[in-house]
């Protein structure tokens, strides 16, 4: 009788201590989880960030300034690869632009004409003979224009960090000074495969004609086209000064570069860290930008200084090529929507 009294209270102090421990571990159990949630903030990243050209570039360099300044304020907490020369989607822009709007890359460096893929309405950026100058480009993009291209790009699942610069688009050719639309006439012209370009070119009187970049040098050398067009930089880097003797400044068309973030990512992001990323993406867009500038100023003297003919159209000379485009407007505003083009033209 003694030993199953005994029996029984030994039941109930073992279960007892089975109930203490219990409760002990649902305590520390959520004292864990509420040390996971407060610590949500100091949450670590590895990103991916793909950008277009070389790493010699000015947009490789403002990636990697932001990845290092990222690095530096976050104490190695948050992580960015660059990965140059569209090594994350095989060389193919379009799918470049595609994988950070799904997400399969964090960030990227892109032009708005490679974005108006996904969305025609981008194109309203490279518009032509829409800005006169880099004063025009910044007083836009820095007010109503830039804002409408933010919330665009927001609706594709971007989140804008800061515009970068590709620079005026100018166009070369092997034949002669373009200063009127009727030099145009009957040229054989590589352009972007953006259907407003083939719309543009064809109003001029040009032949336009796609093809990827990598041929037109040799094309260029052995006469199937007569002309392409690009930024400085473009032209510069690729020597087309070798099989291009005349180049025109008209300034027809601006291309401006999204430093962009895939949205969810950014919205999953604490407020801080949120920040943190558009305070550094701001600068690293600005930074870019004026090393871009700095080095076209370099690059048109080493141009000329090799012996490419340079010619500026006078005011007279851009209102007629601006006339002769007026079509693309006819077309395209109703595309782009007149509000849209109105915030562009407000300069």
């Amino acid at each position: 009788m003694k030993m199953k009294k005994k029996s029984v209270l030994g039941a109930i102090g073992l279960s007892a201590m089975l109930m203490l421990a219990a409760c002990s571990s649902d305590k520390e159990g959520a004292a864990s989880a509420e040390g996971d949630k407060a610590g949500s903030d100091e949450k670590s990243y590895n990103l991916k960030m793909s950008v277009t050209v070389n790493d010699s570039s000015t947009w490789y360099q403002a990636a990697d300034k932001l990845a290092q300044d990222l690095k530096e304020e976050t104490d190695g907490r948050i992580n960015i690869e660059v990965f140059p020369n569209e090594q994350l989607s095989n060389g193919d822009q379009g799918k470049g632009v595609e994988l950070l709007t799904k997400g399969q890359t964090d960030l990227s460096l892109h032009s708005t004409i490679i974005y108006s893929i996904l969305d025609d309405r981008f194109g309203v950026a490279s518009a032509p003979f829409l800005f006169k100058d880099k004063d025009g480009v910044d007083k836009v993009f820095n007010g109503a224009g830039g804002e409408a291209i933010a919330e665009i790009l927001n609706e594709k699942n971007v989140e804008l960090l800061g515009f970068g610069e590709n620079g005026f688009r100018q166009v070369t050719n092997s034949k002669k000074e373009i200063k009127s639309p009727e030099e145009m006439k009957g040229l054989k012209v590589r352009i972007p495969g953006i259907t407003m370009y083939t719309d543009l070119y064809r109003a001029l009187g040009a032949d336009p004609t796609t093809m990827a970049f990598s041929e037109v040098f040799t094309s260029l050398q052995q006469g199937t086209i007569d002309g392409q067009e690009n930024p400085i930089d473009v032209i510069h880097s690729s020597k087309l000064n070798e099989v291009q003797d005349y180049l025109t400044t008209w300034n027809y068309s601006y291309d401006p570069l999204v430093l962009g973030i895939n949205k969810k990512l950014f919205d999953s992001m604490s407020v801080e860290d949120q920040e943190l990323v558009k305070k550094l993406g701001k600068e690293a867009a600005a930074f870019q930008v004026k090393m871009a500038r700095e080095k076209e100023a370099e690059q048109i003297q080493e141009l000329k200084d090799a012996g490419m003919q340079f010619y500026a159209p006078t005011d007279e000379e851009l209102a007629q090529f601006t006339e002769a485009v007026q079509p693309v407007y006819d077309k395209y505003e109703e595309i782009w929507g007149k509000d849209l083009l109105d915030k562009f033209r407000d300069q």
